[in-house]
């Protein structure tokens, strides 16, 4: 069972304005991630479901988080079934990410009052996630379907739309800028944060500062 409230979950999302995107088979460098994460002031964490064995890597990061990092938002990503959710959820998830809108998925998610943001890259796809219930829905991928262009002609129509684009967004001014300023409610990012370069180095208090950079960033161009 999850350890945050739903309502919690999405606040934070949309509070801290940034959801690092990671996965590793190897657990040491989860964790590390994880604790990183903590250390550059972002409480939130998608670990995504790739790999074999992912699930089993994540049950045992989760159990990390709730001994060693007790105020950090753990969530699964990748997720297309809802089989998948469920186990994810029976792990601890806090939240789930799809790169697609599964109907079942956010059922499943619903009955467990967890946070579910599924993969839209249309306006159809948006307005059917939201009517299952889905209050942050994932633009992805973020650059191929319109980029900040999207976002704006939605929010257009749709103002009530909470948008997390993932894939094209970059840790820079110009990047994060435009996304903000097109209407999102955070960004979800990946490797263009969590480098395979820091990584490589195991330079983890590097990726924390990158991570405060970020957070920085965003809090300056929301004008906070």
């Amino acid at each position: 069972m999850a350890r945050f409230r739903r309502l919690d979950v999405l606040n934070r999302m949309t509070e801290t304005g940034l959801v690092p995107v990671f996965y590793s088979a190897d657990l040491e460098k989860a964790k590390q991630v994880a604790a990183a994460c903590v250390e550059g002031g972002c409480g939130i964490l998608e670990f995504t479901n790739r790999g074999d064995h992912a699930w089993e890597v994540f049950s045992a990061l989760e159990r990390y988080c709730a001994a060693a990092l007790p105020d950090l938002m753990l969530g699964v990503g990748s997720v297309v079934d809802p089989a998948t959710a469920a186990l994810y959820i029976n792990c601890g998830a806090a939240f789930v990410v799809g790169p697609v809108f599964n109907p079942d998925v956010a059922r499943v998610c619903n009955r467990r009052k967890v946070a579910y943001s599924p993969g839209c890259g249309s306006a159809s796809e948006i307005s059917a996630a939201e009517e299952m219930g889905c209050e942050i829905c994932k633009i992805f991928p973020g650059a191929s379907v319109g980029g900040p262009e999207f976002v704006q002609a939605v929010l257009g129509p749709c103002p009530w739309t909470l948008l997390m684009p993932t894939g094209g967004v970059e840790c820079t001014e110009e990047s994060l800028r435009a996304w903000f300023r097109a209407g999102v409610a955070c960004v979800g990012m990946g490797s263009n944060l969590i480098t395979k370069e820091l990584l490589g180095k195991e330079d983890y208090k590097g990726l924390a500062a990158r991570i405060a950079q970020t957070l920085a960033l965003i809090r300056r161009i929301r004008g906070g």
